[in-house]
Order: structure tokens, then sequence, then C-alpha cells
């Protein structure tokens, strides 16, 4: 053993500085295979003797907080290339891995795929946002999280944030308390990054706690997601598809379970996990399939952050898509039927309504049609369909109208402490389909037979609780949300689908058994 003889280039948090290591093919700029950069080459670490002593030198180095697991790089999809470092030994205290012991550069002998790979625990979050790679931005310092003011912030910035925390490209860059103003210390002001930054903590900033800010000016971001819903029903019901290098895949359904669909719900922003869907209930692609036997324990931001076999690996059949069908993050509510009512959104876990401020029959529209309640007839104001008693989430509302969700509409910012409910938003939409029995038939695209559903109602149930689902010549449409206590799904040859009740606070599996 011996003690490496480069000279690490570390970075801190004025200088801006690079590091002679990194972390690739992982699910943020804080996790993947170990890295380091040696006569100008990167190469990879041996998994021998690798532990969390040594991954915490990494995870320090690269401002993304303490390792939360030590991985087999396999984890991380298959590597080639120069091998540079076995046996790593740290105390857990260097300031650079540069700075351990390991055996000579180059010179050691490694099991195929055996390379060191490592999750961290990021100091950045998003909080507050319309879903998990939105909001305003957190960081956390001796034990405690605090915000970031929004002098000099711009898109290099937020696109650190957004890779530090696993998401997708930065999009938009939110000032002014956009998603409503924080609590407790203001940690960073004046942040300049270049773009490149590991972590948020990497950049320059001006020193902590030395501000001249105020919780009016916290900042926030808006990344892309990595997470979709395809195929479904609306924007929160569809076969699971996470975006990994560049490219979509699906994940796998076995074990798929009420944990694992929670994640997802949150993740999309929609609400609580309703029906978990198997097999190719939202159709079959034959494309990458990412993700397997994932165990989320629910408390995840996103599914990318629960266990899994690793990237790429599965032992996972054709058409074995995971879905899920999450409640929807709007509704209304004290109207005469379930198509009209006072507007309400779900954001931080609670119920809001909309400022009628600006409000319109464009805006009304698209939360017709996200309830799948057809044309809209009328916007209303003036809290014509009573005062609501939550926050008023959402003012100055301005929707495009093509918005596949409500929440993804343009407002001035979230949460608004300074307004009443006396000028609460409501809409009447036009009810496409209203009975108390009814049958549909649809196309089942994956054994292609003949289904029928048929529906019973009871008045008891919440009729936002519900969906009426089909599927019409390959199409995936809402039928319509009626109240109904549940669903049995039969085909012509006897092939049943197994009765899924649909209460409020239950969540089903939707399995096909043929008898």
């Amino acid at each position: 053993m011996c003690f490496l003889s480069c000279q690490a280039v570390l970075g801190n948090s004025t200088s801006g500085e690079a590091s002679s290591v990194r972390l690739v093919d992982g699910s943020s700029s804080c996790s993947g295979r170990v890295q380091v950069l040696h006569d100008e080459i990167w190469g990879t670490v041996c998994y021998d003797g690798w532990d969390l002593l040594d991954a915490n030198v990494v995870c320090s180095e690269l401002g993304c907080g303490e390792a939360k697991e030590v991985k087999l790089a396999e984890y991380f999809g298959n590597s080639s290339g120069q091998i540079w470092l076995t046996e790593v030994k740290c105390f857990g205290n260097e300031s650079s891995l540069t700075e351990c012991r390991a055996d000579k550069w180059g010179q050691n002998v490694c099991l195929r795929d055996l390379y060191a790979g490592v999750i961290c625990q990021p100091r950045t979050r998003l909080v507050s946002g319309i879903n998990s790679c939105s909001g305003r931005v957190q960081v956390l310092y001796n034990g405690m999280w605090g915000t970031v003011c929004d002098d000099g912030w711009d898109l290099s910035e937020a696109a650190v944030v957004c890779r530090e925390i696993g998401c997708g490209d930065a999009i938009e860059v939110k000032s002014s308390a956009y998603f409503g103003e924080g609590s407790g210390q203001i940690w960073m002001d004046g942040v300049n990054c270049s773009g490149n930054e590991s972590a948020l903590s990497k950049c320059e900033y001006h020193e902590l706690e030395l501000n001249d800010c105020n919780h009016s000016e916290d900042v926030g971001v808006i990344c892309q997601s990595v997470l979709r819903l395809v195929e479904g029903f609306d924007a929160c019901s569809g076969r699971v598809e996470v975006l990994q290098n560049g490219k979509w895949g699906t994940v796998c359904d076995y074990n798929w379970d009420g944990s694992d669909g929670t994640v997802v719900c949150k993740e999309k922003g929609c609400g609580n996990i309703k029906v978990l869907t198997y097999g190719a209930y939202f159709g079959a692609t034959s494309g990458q399939i990412w993700m397997g036997n994932v165990s989320c324990n629910g408390e995840e931001a996103t599914l990318s952050t629960c266990a899994f076999e690793g990237w790429g690996t599965h032992n996972c059949l054709f058409a074995k898509h995971a879905g899920v069908i999450c409640d929807l993050p709007v509704r209304l509510v004290d109207g005469d039927s379930f198509c009209s009512g006072r507007v309400e959104v779900l954001h931080d876990g609670r119920w809001g309504t909309v400022s009628d401020d600006g409000w319109d029959l464009t805006d009304a529209a698209v939360v017709c049609r996200e309830l799948g309640c057809g044309d809209v007839i009328e916007a209303k104001g003036g809290a014509y369909f009573g005062q609501g008693s939550g926050p008023v989430w959402m003012n100055s509302v301005d929707c495009v109208g093509n918005e596949s969700s409500f929440i993804q509409c343009n407002v001035d910012h979230w949460q608004h402490n300074n307004l009443d409910n006396l000028h609460d938003a409501g809409v009447i939409c036009n009810e496409p389909y209203s009975t108390n029995r009814g049958s549909v038939q649809g196309l089942e695209s994956s054994v292609k037979v003949l289904l029928r559903i048929e529906m019973k109602t009871d008045p008891k149930f919440n009729p936002n609780d519900h969906r009426a689902m089909s599927k019409l010549s390959k199409e995936v449409r809402t039928v319509t949300r009626v109240t109904m206590s549940c669903i049995f799904l039969q085909t012509s040859s006897g092939c049943i689908i197994d009765s899924l009740y649909l209460h409020s606070l239950e969540t089903h599996r939707l399995r096909r058994s043929c008898k």
C-alpha cells in the first residue's frame, strides 16, 4: 500500500473549482460509478475493500453530503476502460479520495465489473412544488434546512440543483418566493455556478449567514421530470416510465406494491395511489426495461431513490409493465353534480382554493377536461359555490388550454397568505354521461378479448374518488367519473379481471385471471 501521489483539484464553498473524482451513470450527480482522473484519463475504482468510509470521502468531496449506500458499479450499468485504483482505504476524514491509501495507480487486478459505486444523500432538496422536480430550493447546513436567496440566480444554478437531486434539465427559474416563503435560516446568497458542478455547495456564493435577503426572495426551480405516465386516462394514470441516460424505459411489475405506487403518485404531483396495474394494462412496449424488483418504503421523493436491482438489471418478461392510477390533484366541491363546483387543488399535501383573479373559460376548460367532464359551460367567481376553508393556493391563473393537468397552468406564484376565500373560483362543466347503471365495451390490447364493464352505483361514495374506464379502438380514455361501489370486468370467453373495489382509502391490485 502507498499514499497516492497525484494532486487533487479540490472544490470548496467559494472557489467553484472542479474535483478529480466524479460519479457517472447514476440517477443524479450524487450517485453512480466512482471515477477518478489521472494523467488526464478518467478511470474506475475497484470494489475490493470498498466501504462506507471510502464512499463518505467521495460524497463529501463532491458536496453531496454523506454516503447512503455503497454499490457494485454493475448497479449503474456496464463499464469498460481503465481501472485506476484498488484496495482503497480511507479513514473518512480525508478531503479527497486521492488522500486515501491504495495500491499504485493502474497496477492492480480487479474482477470484471466489480467496480466501486456510491449513492450519496444530497444536501439540496425542492419543497412545496407541483411535483418532486419543482419547488423552493433548500440546502442543509449544520443539520438545519434553509433557503437560498434569488440574487443573481439563473439557469446555470438551476441546472446544478436539478442534476444534484436526480431530475432532468432545468426548465425555469422562479424568484420572489414563487413556491411560497420558507422559514428559518437563509443559507446562501449571490450563488454563481458554471453549470458543471456536482452539487450546489460546490458553486461560488457569499459566506453562510452573511446576506441581506428575506424570505420573500426565496428562489425556486422547475426541472424536467424523469418519470412519466403514458397511455393512461389522464395525467395521473398510465404505464410508469423512467428516464435514464437520456432514454425512457419501463418498470417491471414484479413485487410492485402500494408503497411503490405511492412514490410514483407523489413524484408526479398527483393525489393518493388508487390502483396498481400489472402486465400490459396500459399497453405493451418492447423498449428498455430500466428497473426491476423495485422496493420503496413510501417516503422517498422519487422512484429512482427506492431500492431496485440496478439500472437495466432485471429478470422481467415482455409486457410485464408496472402502472398506476392516482387520484387527481384537482376536484370540484359543493356543486350540484361532480362536474360543477368550487375548484380545489392539492398542494403540499393540503387541499386549497383558486382565486378568481383572471379566471376565464380557458382556465375552466382545463379543469373540465382533466376531470372527464366534457366542455366548460361557465366559469364562476366570487365564491359562487361557497367559500372554501383552506389556503388560497393559486392566483392569476393563466392556462394556454392544452395542459394535461390544471396544476401545469401558469400562476403568479403559489400560496397567497394575503387572500381570503371571498373570491374562490368555480366552474360548471357539461356532463357527457350520467346514469345509475351502464355498460361500456372496449378492446383489451394484450389478449384481444372483449371486455364488459358493469357499474353499480351507491350514493354514499364520493364521486370524485372514482372513474369508469374503457379501452375503445385501442384508445385509452375516460368515459366518465361516476359514483360506484365496484367494477366487474369480464370477457366473453369467461376470463375475469378480478373485481376491483375503488373505495377512497383503499388500494387494490388490478390483475387478470382466467378460469
